[in-house]
């Protein structure tokens, strides 16, 4: 009787875990080796894919289910930009190999796979209900040539992304692009990524904390970028200012420097994301590293060195203390991008009909040419909105393309920005903005 009620009130024995929710510190060498030679034809008959019910997407001609997985249209030209530089990184070093941290339904894996011609693609998702999703989308990437298909492409786990780049730097297995795309200001992926990657390879982060940007949580920017950031009016570029100041960091800590490629804003989230190129060697004294300023009073913006912190003060107050000056700091004060490399990605944009009004998805011709006219070594950091600019000088906002004329037959640099689209970047005096809004409504 004993026996027969213990029998009853066991627990069922529990359920084989799936094929790929691995955990990297549990896997042996053999297991290992496993888990880098899954080739997509094998993977499909071993996991018994279902057909899913979700409803079919396209982008840039891919076919994929995003299931039930976080997904958002907006977020495409996010993936285009990513497909762009991996596609110039195979172009220039010959070989791509890509981890994909937090693939969510797999479509980036996928464009990075089909797109930018990826040698290999882990593509990894700490949630394991998405991995027939995962799975499905892949194994629609075919290869025509038969020495290509028998080399192994992709492999899909399902861990801790800190644990899975942990066990790649251990195992001596390093990636040439690391792409994290996390939600909220998860900084604490930026050592593990740094240790995964090659020198020279690439690095995509991503911030979501749009609230810490906007300065509404300084100690929280404190914890996660080391940058106290306080409320000023162009925070989404002090959003990625912020994400980059962070890496910077984290690098020199390792002996490493980065280099901003591209840094892109993109107002659903907010969504900001950077492309860094990562290198080791000695961080330059110019590092483009301190702090900013913003005076309420005036409008008027600096950036502060380390060595000026003791001597901050607003033309406007005469050199004396104001309690109008708002400072931000420590950030990224340096360009946003480098101009060479995206008049490279607008080339191989518009190589693959990507620009222009015949484009199969969103025009991406615009953004990367606003990104070049905002590299200008002229520009400084931050934006002005014209609304502002209207306010002070007790006008009607001005008509955009018309104070941009105005201020280059002052001698001044101007660009719009990608960030605001009735914003501009220029280096000339707010004083002087307000007076040219005064005249153009005279007129």
């Amino acid at each position: 009787m004993t026996f027969l009620i213990l029998k009853t009130l066991s627990p069922p024995p529990p359920p084989p875990p799936p094929l790929f929710s691995l955990n990297p510190r549990n896997l042996t060498s053999s297991s290992s080796s496993l888990l880098h030679c899954s080739n997509p034809s094998h993977l499909t008959l071993e996991t018994n894919i279902a057909t899913s019910e979700s409803q079919k997407e396209t982008e840039r001609g891919l076919e994929f289910e995003p299931g039930d997985s976080f997904f958002r249209h907006e977020s495409a030209i996010g993936r285009d930009l990513g497909a762009l530089a991996a596609s110039l990184y195979k172009k220039s070093k010959g070989s791509l190999r890509v981890l994909d941290a937090m693939c969510g339904c797999g479509v980036r894996s996928l464009r990075y796979l089909v797109q930018s011609e990826a040698d290999f693609v882990w593509a990894n998702d700490g949630n394991e209900d998405y991995n027939k999703t995962i799975i499905s989308n892949l194994s629609t990437f075919r290869v025509h040539d038969e020495a290509e298909e028998k080399k192994k492409k992709w492999v899909v786990t399902h861990s801790d992304a800190n644990r899975v780049m942990t066990e790649c730097y251990l195992n001596r297995d390093y990636f040439d692009l690391i792409d994290i795309d996390s939600f909220g200001s998860e900084s604490t992926f930026i050592r593990s990524a740094y240790d995964a990657l090659k020198l020279d390879g690439l690095l995509y982060l991503t911030s979501t904390d749009g609230y810490s940007s906007g300065g509404h949580r300084p100690h929280h920017s404190l914890a996660s970028y080391g940058a106290f950031v306080r409320p000023m009016p162009f925070s989404n570029e002090v959003g990625l200012r912020m994400l980059i100041g962070g890496a910077v960091r984290e690098a020199s800590v390792l002996g490493f420097r980065v280099t901003p490629l591209f840094s892109y804003y993109s107002y659903h989230g907010p969504v900001f994301r950077v492309m860094l190129q990562v290198n080791r060697g000695k961080v330059p004294e110019s590092r483009n590293y301190g702090f900013i300023s913003y005076c309420t009073q005036c409008g008027s913006s600096q950036e502060i060195s380390w060595h000026g912190l003791g001597r901050i003060s607003c033309p406007c107050s005469n050199g004396e203390v104001s309690s109008s000056l708002v400072v931000s700091g420590p950030l990224w004060t340096g360009p946003l991008h480098d101009t060479a490399y995206v008049k490279e990605m607008l080339n191989l944009a518009q190589e693959w009909e990507w620009a222009g009004s015949g484009s199969k998805g969103p025009d991406i011709e615009k953004l990367l040419t606003q990104m070049v006219d905002e590299s200008d070594p002229k520009l400084p950091f931050g934006y002005i909105k014209l609304d502002e600019v209207a306010s002070r000088a007790k006008v009607n906002s001005p008509p955009l393309r018309s104070m941009m004329s105005s201020i280059l037959e002052e001698g001044y640099a101007v660009s719009r920005s990608h960030i605001a689209s009735n914003a501009i970047k220029t280096n000339c005096p707010m004083s002087l903005c307000i007076q040219i809004a005064k005249n153009l409504q005279q007129s």
